[in-house]
């Protein structure tokens, strides 16, 4: 089975790459080679190419299909608004029997009318974040090209997937994720969207990869949609917790370093910072159901839980000190927030 990645050294897909191998798929990426995630995997071909450059995409696609053949799927990791979609639905349209799109779960109905959230039900809607919308909107349009013209398509959402080059938290800084880990050691001010009590899905990128590497080639999965998450449902102060214990820091001083602050007071401090990753998602529960996945694709489960993984993620960052930068910006401002509330709030209750 021939399979291309757009991507495939990401933090999700970093997973889905070596399991592709390791099932006989003969695998070709294609992307920049700048990850410092992780490197392509033994036994793949790696086309180096500019993807958001569409002519270089296509001339590689091109030289790839002429050398090798046309490929039973294409799964595209890193596109996030319509046109670059519609610029793939024209390149592979011929080229593959399937074209697996990367979506996000967080495109679902925000705040979700219903407490659990089944593929069939839940609508897609969330005002509160772009990227979400955008997602969506993506979507649609694959929907109309396979209406239109039979375009092989299948739509994966994933949820809150982390791996080894990541460190869970409700309030983090992605680019430098060992930023919440030195300020957890040091005592530093924790902010907590609410009071930390709503539940979150997290999901092992191992763990996510058996369920995507399963919908490719499958007949169960054309012209539908799926979101692939586990069944580790926590609340954000148990995530916290877990994060704690793994870099040696007790529950009892995460709780004396934690400001609890509603979210919409979060975002009256920074609104670009938290409207969309907080209100447009983190802040409502996700709970998922995953039968029409586990339908498609027995071999599913959650063999990973966040627990144990956290301290292969610590372990990963404290092995080399080039992993462990700092956001100082992110750190500037949730110094800042944590004083400003607290002083407010120590105010209105001193006598």
């Amino acid at each position: 089975m021939r399979v291309l990645f757009i991507g495939g050294t990401g933090l999700i897909s970093s997973a889905c790459s070596p399991l592709a191998i390791e099932r006989g798929m003969d695998l070709t990426l294609v992307n920049r080679g700048a990850s410092t995630r992780a490197a392509a995997p033994d036994g793949a071909r790696v086309i180096h190419a500019d993807i958001h450059d569409v002519d270089a995409l296509r001339a590689a696609v091109k030289a790839d299909v002429a050398e090798h053949g046309e490929y039973d799927a294409v799964v595209q990791w890193i596109a996030f608004t319509p046109d670059h979609v519609a610029q793939d639905v024209e390149t592979f349209a011929g080229l593959t029997r399937q074209y697996v799109f990367i979506s996000s779960a967080s495109a679902y109905e925000t705040p979700p009318s219903r407490p659990v959230v089944r593929e069939d039900s839940t609508p897609l809607s969330n005002p509160y974040w772009q990227y979400s919308r955008d997602k969506a909107a993506c979507e649609a349009d694959l929907r109309e090209a396979g209406d239109a013209s039979g375009f092989p398509f299948t739509i994966v959402r994933p949820s809150h997937t982390y791996g080894y080059s990541d460190i869970v938290f409700g309030i983090t800084s992605w680019s430098h994720p060992w930023t919440i880990a030195d300020r957890l050691r040091r005592g530093a001010p924790i902010l907590v969207h609410g009071d930390g009590t709503s539940l979150w899905t997290v999901t092992d990128h191992r763990d996510f990869a058996v369920g995507l590497v399963g919908l490719l080639g499958n007949p169960a999965a054309l012209h539908e949609d799926f979101h692939i998450t586990g069944d580790d449902v926590l609340s954000w102060n148990q995530i916290h917790e877990h994060v704690a214990a793994a870099v040696g820091v007790s529950a009892d001083a995460l709780e004396a370093q934690t400001v609890r602050i509603p979210t919409d007071t979060l975002i009256r401090f920074d609104r670009e910072a938290f409207e969309g990753p907080l209100k447009g998602d983190k802040t409502n529960a996700a709970i998922f159901d995953t039968s029409k996945l586990r339908a498609a694709v027995p071999d599913f489960a959650t063999r990973h839980r966040f627990a144990d993984a956290i301290h292969e993620s610590i372990a990963w960052f404290e092995a080399d000190e080039s992993r462990r930068g700092i956001d100082e910006e992110a750190n500037a401002s949730w110094d800042r927030i944590a004083a400003a509330y607290t002083s407010a709030v120590d105010g209105i209750f001193e006598p």
